[in-house]
């Protein structure tokens, strides 16, 4: 039997079969589509292809953090079990939420100084984020204690490589993820975005390519060049923004690289999908430590502060 809980969040964009289990807590992120506030419920309740044909209509959905009074009753939840629990947050890099929940952690720690509960900031986003929680699932059922799981966390997270290509950048550069210059020059290039999360959990504008066809080559290459042979799992997750066909041939692509993969297939959820637009293609693995590509200042920094 399990030793810990698990919160998560919805913007893991996991398919909801695999979290819908005893011991696992969904926290979900609220979006507005059309004036209307809905919670991102890893599309139960509105489907993938009808979020993504209101954004080609020209809807703009927008996004807020998690509220502090749900976070709240989340923690207060894992109190009232009695049992250990570790919540694993989006990303610091792209959301506020995880500061209130660091806020409301002090406020239930001093409350109650002997409950086990542990934040971690994953440092990832979405399929990415999925992946990571996927295997910390699988950890925990291994029989992880919360406080080992937390410590395999922090670690593991910076072992998840990913890259994802985009149909333009106008979606990030309307909700405010990269600079206004940047999506004009991409626009102008008429090119696809290739992007990924960097060792701070942030978005990272990393190359380009002309037209999804190559843009498909490039993220196998990518797959190539960076996968481990000793990760924990063979799994690769494989993250559209309801672009089906494309999703399938960069599978094709892969099994052409590694024939042994298993696949984690993904929708990006509504709160992704509001900020990157239809289209977006992701792939997601355990590879290289990030923190290798960190510039020694960086490293200094760190080992100053008593991080990682």
């Amino acid at each position: 039997m399990p030793k810990c809980n698990l919160i998560i969040d919805s913007c893991c964009d996991l398919p909801p079969q695999v979290v819908d289990r005893e011991g696992i807590y969904l926290l979900k992120f609220p979006y507005i589509l059309d004036g209307q506030t809905f919670e991102d419920d890893l599309f139960q309740s509105v489907s993938a292809p009808e979020f993504y044909d209101a954004m080609r209509k020209g809807a703009e959905p927008s996004t807020s953090q998690i509220s502090m009074p749900v976070i709240i009753d989340a923690f207060n939840a894992a109190v009232d079990s009695g049992i250990p629990t570790v919540y694993l947050a989006f990303t610091s890099g792209m959301s506020g939420s995880y500061d209130v929940a660091m806020l409301v952690y002090e406020q239930v720690r001093a409350a109650h100084p002997d409950f086990e509960l542990y934040v971690v900031d994953t440092r990832l986003a979405s399929v990415a984020e999925g992946l990571f929680v996927y295997e910390a699932v699988n950890q925990r059922e291994k029989g992880l204690s919360a406080a080992e799981l937390a410590s395999w966390a922090e670690e593991a997270r910076c072992f998840i490589n990913e890259e994802f290509m985009v149909e333009d950048l106008e979606a990030l550069r309307r909700g405010g993820r990269i600079p206004g210059s940047v999506a004009v020059a991409g626009s102008a290039l008429d090119v696809k975005p290739l992007l990924n999360i960097d060792a701070d959990g942030k978005l990272a504008l990393v190359g380009v390519a002309r037209g999804r066809k190559k843009g498909i080559k490039q993220l196998a290459e990518y797959f190539q060049k960076n996968a481990a042979d000793n990760g924990p799992s063979r799994y690769v997750a494989i993250g559209h923004a309801d672009c089906p066909k494309d999703a399938q041939r960069l599978k094709d692509a892969l099994l052409k690289v590694d024939e042994n993969i298993m696949f984690l297939e993904c929708n990006i959820g509504p709160v992704i999908g509001s900020h990157v637009g239809p289209g977006m293609l992701a792939v997601v693995f355990w590879g290289r430590d990030k923190r290798e590509n960190l510039s020694v200042a960086d490293r200094i920094a760190r080992r100053v502060k008593g991080g990682n």
